[in-house]
């Protein structure tokens, strides 16, 4: 396993690019597949890749402040204490690699958010606690717990398609969460991964060449010293209001309490709701969260600069019918039982180019309801088979692996070695779980 896992390695700090870059490659790539496959116009794929560029404004916003103000959260006193308890408990660097997964994996199946940047932060905290750990490997073991996000609570199309008024609900109905990630093959799907992948990720650890955390690189700046003269002026002290942040931050979460007495369901907006007025809480001060907040603008700079582009990727992918033909290519083979299979094989190749569930699930998610509905495969199954296949992807889609990267101030090609083996082992759970669902359940 070990001469595999250099291979990829050492082929991914070779040739693989930063995550802008593969953007940008992946934008050319797609108009030319539009243009030699589906037969588009250069003109055409140019403009409609234009006029999608701002499709993802409000979810690139979204994003953004789910991960600067889920790092707030993340590093609250609390949540940091915490964190460095589970940190000191641990003394190997395989043990480290297990705790960095876990810790990943628990908080991206309650909301992919939380768990992509406590992942991060649990594993540089293990980083700099324990000797011998690879920090590349630990930070993809972190990650790597992302994908437990399409079989938990925030799994977009299923909380999509189990929502009254969805897009697709006149062609496919309502579908509760029982029949997808609340049925039995899926709970089964990810407990085998919780226990599994943590042992898998510990085997890829290098015996030699380990590449240790720098501390120098992630020492904050300490905030220069007040002047003495403003220490007990008013704007100081209600900088410093303790009853401030309490105040507003319990009118806040009130408010969320009675948005879900109301009937309303989860989604982004009320999520970034609860962990704004929770950070508030917890920070203990405006001048506590502000200074908090400061730090963690960092890490969404490639998500402004980035998301836009997937955008246009998006856009095109679209309006040249490229998804359907793709799709196509996979279902005109199909069965009823076979259908949920070739729809997470599809879904994987998909994300490449619409890597946003939502989105996604736009683009594909028509023509595999109408295949499961001519074949009389299962809607529930089929559907599933598209968030997984999504959330497989994900492993190795740079368009999520940023913030990561932003949280450890390593490159894409440090870790996508590391990702690129997991990638094969999560594949192998879920493309089971799909054939055993699809054929004997």
């Amino acid at each position: 396993m070990e001469k595999l896992t250099n291979f990829f390695t050492n082929l991914m700090r070779k040739y693989l690019p930063d995550a802008f870059v593969f953007a940008i490659g992946l934008t050319i790539l797609t108009m030319i597949l539009a243009m030699v496959i589906e037969g588009q116009a250069p003109k055409d794929m140019v403009l409609a890749w234009g006029d999608g560029f701002w499709d993802l404004l409000a979810f690139t916003t979204q994003m953004a402040v789910i991960l600067a103000m889920g790092y707030v959260l993340a590093t609250a006193p609390i949540t940091d204490k915490l964190l460095n308890k589970i940190a000191a408990k641990v003394h190997t660097p395989k043990g480290a690699i297990m705790v960095a997964t876990l810790v990943g994996a628990v908080g991206s199946y309650l909301n992919w958010g939380f768990g992509l940047v406590i992942g991060g932060i649990i594993a540089r905290k293990l980083a700099m606690n324990v000797k011998g750990v690879h920090y590349p490997l630990i930070i993809a073991a972190a990650y790597s717990g992302f994908t437990f996000y399409g079989l938990g609570l925030s799994a977009s199309i299923p909380v999509l398609i189990s929502t009254p008024g969805h897009p697709l609900e006149a062609s496919m109905g309502i579908i509760p969460l029982a029949e997808t990630i609340f049925s039995l093959p899926m709970i089964i799907t990810a407990i085998v991964l919780l226990v599994t992948l943590p042992f898998v990720n510990a085997a890829l650890h290098p015996k030699k060449n380990i590449i240790e955390i720098n501390p120098a690189l992630y020492e904050e700046k300490t905030a220069a010293a007040p002047n003495v003269l403003d220490d007990h002026t008013f704007a100081t002290r209600l900088n410093n209001s303790r009853f401030l942040s309490y105040a507003i931050g319990m009118i806040g979460l009130v408010y969320a309490v009675w948005y879900f007495v109301d009937g309303n369901t989860l989604n982004l907006n009320i999520i970034n709701f609860i962990i704004l007025f929770l950070g508030i809480i917890l920070l203990g001060t405006p001048a506590k969260y502000m200074q908090s907040l400061n730090n963690g603008i960092g890490t969404i700079s490639g998500i402004i600069l980035q998301f836009p582009f997937y955008a246009g990727i998006m856009a095109i992918m679209a309006s040249s019918g490229l998804v359907d033909t793709i799709a196509a290519a996979f279902v005109n083979f199909s069965t009823a039982e076979s259908l949920p299979f070739w729809g997470i094989i599809s879904s994987f190749f998909i994300n490449f180019f619409a890597p946003s569930a939502g989105g996604h699930w736009v683009v594909q998610g028509p023509f595999m309801i109408d295949a499961a509905k001519e074949l009389g495969a299962s809607i529930s199954q089929t559907s599933m088979s598209v968030m997984l296949g999504n959330a497989w992807n994900d492993l190795v889609q740079p368009f999520w692996i940023l913030p990561a990267l932003a949280l450890s101030k390593l490159k894409l090609k440090d870790i996508m070695g590391y990702l690129v083996m997991i990638m094969f082992y999560v594949g192998i759970i879920y493309i089971a779980a799909c054939l055993i669902w699809g054929y004997f359940l």
